[in-house]
């Protein structure tokens, strides 16, 4: 497998980083009011049910740290959160929110939680993820599944990468993500599927991508296939070409994979950028749509990240 130069995850941040600083000072400093307004006591961040949980702490603390806004007081406190979830069972998602979080604590200036942990944490946690491996060579949601899941798989890849550990038997991922390709250019979840979407899509992208197998005609069909996703009377992306109304998640995520293909001129970033600003509450916290009536932590995730976005195009 060739090697990849930059961390998945590290040119994600990176290049978020670098279009987030040409926002205006208050609309950043709003949200990352918002944010530190959304840590719990326990040192967790909750999504909209309440309670603290692993996949929205990963969430806040990856828009914080875009935000610059890191600090050791919200990261000593997320440690506590995170001491308490190094032990047990969990999916992948929680897996991959849980090592995220524990890669971003310390460059917050908070402790490495993984300094107590067994010295064969990350490997325990790689041979963990391989149980999920499905035997079509993707992973599945669940140990054991019959069949992978497109998005899980990219989990899983880029858990691997934080991890410091290979992704075994790499050709079978890559013929597994190649298989929930469709004509269209696009990629589906699940196997059964015929109409491509614009998540699956990114994650497939994002999986052939760190495994070194997309070419450039690929990339030309999957850039094709996105830039038809905008809704006209939105702006944002919609999540497939059957729904009417677009969301925060299938704009960041259409909006990065375009980016990274190396087509973002294919979307009107003017009309992308007043969408998320649409989104946005004036006190800061985004919702996932014009048609959502409330913020949550990840979608302020997806709204800084789409805006990072357009401050590279908007307006160019």
């Amino acid at each position: 497998m060739p090697d990849e130069p930059e961390p998945y995850l590290t040119r994600l941040t990176t290049r978020l980083l670098d279009g987030i600083e040409r926002l205006p000072e208050e609309q950043r400093a709003r949200n990352v009011q918002y944010l530190l307004d959304a840590q719990n006591p326990d040192g967790g961040f909750s999504g909209r049910e309440g309670g603290s949980d692993l996949y929205y702490t990963g969430f806040a603390l990856r828009s914080l740290a875009v935000l610059q806004a890191l600090n050791p007081q919200v990261c000593g406190s997320t440690a506590n959160f995170l001491r308490t979830k190094m032990t047990g069972t969990a999916g992948v998602v929680d897996f991959f929110s849980l090592v995220v979080s524990c890669y971003l604590v310390p460059l917050g200036g908070g402790p490495d939680v993984l300094a107590d942990a067994p010295p064969d944490w990350r490997d325990r946690v790689a041979a963990t993820l391989e149980t999920f491996r499905s035997p079509d060579g993707g992973y599945g949601k669940t140990p054991a599944a019959l069949y992978g899941s497109t998005y899980t798989s990219f989990l899983v890849t880029l858990c691997l990468q934080l991890l410091g550990r290979p992704c075994p038997e790499p050709e079978r991922l890559a013929a597994f993500v190649q298989s929930r390709r469709r004509s269209d250019g696009g990629y589906v979840e699940i196997s059964a599927m015929k109409r491509s979407g614009t998540n699956p899509t990114a994650a497939g992208v994002g999986v052939l991508q760190i495994l070194g197998e997309l070419d450039d005609s690929a990339k030309a069909e999957t850039a094709t296939f996105l830039s038809a996703l905008p809704s006209p009377f939105e702006g944002g992306l919609r999540a497939n070409d059957r729904i009417p109304a677009a969301d925060l998640l299938s704009t960041f995520t259409g909006g990065w994979t375009l980016d990274q293909l190396g087509h973002a001129d294919k979307l009107d970033w003017e009309a992308v950028q007043r969408y998320a600003e649409e989104c946005e509450r004036p006190i800061g916290g985004f919702r996932g749509g014009l048609w959502d009536e409330h913020t949550d932590v990840e979608y302020t995730f997806y709204g800084l990240g789409t805006l990072a976005l357009a401050a590279f195009y908007a307006g160019n």
